[in-house]
């Protein structure tokens, strides 16, 4: 029996389609000469040609090429004021980050200059990465909040994520990080500015509809295990999904305390130890990769790849865009990385862009694989293997990409 299509049905036909299905027993879920139906913004069926229907729907022949799931960028800081270029170059003549801190900068000029900045020069500064990231294959990111460190500036920045997802045609999960550091005017009291993200930050912001979950920085010099917790449990009563950068430079057994409470995923994790492995087995908690921090920041501490595989604990891939330890605004770059610096296969890595990034923002549901009833974000590539797409750089191999149903960039 033939596939009924409706009249304004899409069929994107003769596609070599790397679905990313965790159903799927082939390399990437890769099927041969398939055609992939699109109805609205939703997949409704991939089968071979002779088994569809056409009932006069549009027919879009990618003639052969690659189909992949929409990359998926599942940890940034994306909105910021200004920028640390001249800090890098001092740290690259020899200046200590200490030093650099004692005389202003570090993540407390990044404060400085987001709080000096209006909603409008943040969305302005914004735009170019995102467009970046858009034109290079990216269909859903997520954006932190953590450089405003008030309740006037954090709202900034989310109002300005809120204005990106608006604008356009992109997936935009908001996350509140306003525990990242504390703030100057909270020096020596960040007890009382955990209380200020309890008590108000959090939750009116939340009442607001601005953030999809919480985040903090846990570790020796961000927030302790105690007061994580403390934020964790305010998240927990009013039904905000947790996640946290943990174990990026110590163990604190941040990842065990994410996992207590289901949190969606822990990030950077370089000084993971096998309970904490456990615990994310147990709790479905993703753990996510910055490989470009550990490459910018000339870490030697590489996060135990082995043993997150050997548990089978879910790896994302993401490029933490920030201003000060991951200034890199392409995710395909980071896929290489990854690959090169923390030795997965490129089948992992792509997991880890799509599936697992979906699961690390909670859409593991409806993003990051292409099969029926997902929504259908996909790109077609001039290419016949997914590794190209990691080992070539500084080429952009996308033909078209496709958003919700809709083509929005199209590459000749």
């Amino acid at each position: 029996m033939l596939f009924k299509t409706l009249p304004q049905d899409v069929i994107w036909r003769h596609g070599r389609i790397a679905t990313m299905d965790s159903d799927r027993i082939e390399p990437y879920g890769l099927i041969e000469n398939h055609d992939l139906v699109v109805r609205d913004n939703q997949i409704i069926a991939i089968l071979p040609p002779e088994k569809i229907e056409q009932n006069q729907c549009q027919i879009i022949d990618v003639k052969g090429k690659l189909i992949t799931p929409g990359l998926i960028d599942c940890h940034t800081h994306l909105v910021f004021g200004g920028d640390r270029a001249t800090e890098w170059e001092q740290r690259m003549n020899g200046v200590s980050y200490e030093t650099i801190s004692a005389q202003g900068g570090g993540i407390n000029s990044t404060v400085r200059a987001t709080r000096q900045m209006s909603e409008a020069e943040l969305f302005e500064k914004a735009q170019p990465r995102l467009d970046v990231l858009i034109r290079e294959g990216v269909t859903s990111i997520e954006m932190k909040s953590g450089y405003g460190l008030d309740y006037q500036n954090e709202e900034k920045q989310l109002r300005v994520a809120k204005r990106l997802l608006a604008e356009y045609p992109i997936s935009i999960s908001s996350t509140l990080l306003s525990a990242h550091t504390v703030p100057p005017e909270f020096k020596g009291k960040p007890d009382e500015y955990i209380d200020l993200i309890c008590q108000k930050i959090m939750p009116e912001l939340w009442n607001k509809g601005l953030f999809d979950a919480v985040d903090v920085f846990c570790e020796s010099v961000g927030f302790s295990l105690k007061q994580s917790e403390k934020l964790f449990a305010a998240a927990q009563q009013l039904g905000i999904p947790v996640k946290g950068h943990v174990e990026q430079l110590s163990n604190l057994g941040g990842s065990e305390l994410v996992a207590r409470y289901h949190g969606l995923s822990v990030d950077h994790i370089e000084y993971l130890d096998l309970a904490g492995i456990k615990a994310l087995k147990e709790s479905g908690t993703v753990a996510v990769l910055l490989p470009g921090a550990f490459y910018f920041l000339r870490e030697t501490k590489l996060p135990p790849i082995d043993l997150l595989r050997e548990h089978q604990v879910p790896m994302a891939i993401s490029t933490d865009f920030n201003p000060g330890t991951s200034p890199f605004a392409s995710l395909r770059l980071i896929m290489n990385m990854a690959a090169v610096l923390f030795k997965l296969t490129p089948e992992e890595i792509w997991a880890g862009v799509t599936r697992h990034a979906a699961k690390a923002l909670g859409k593991e549901h409806t993003h990051g694989q292409l099969k029926v009833g997902f929504t259908a974000d996909f790109i077609v590539w001039n290419a016949k293997d997914p590794v190209e797409m990691i080992y070539e750089q500084g080429s952009n191999p996308m033909h078209m990409r496709v958003y919700q149903g809709q083509i929005t960039h199209h590459n000749q």
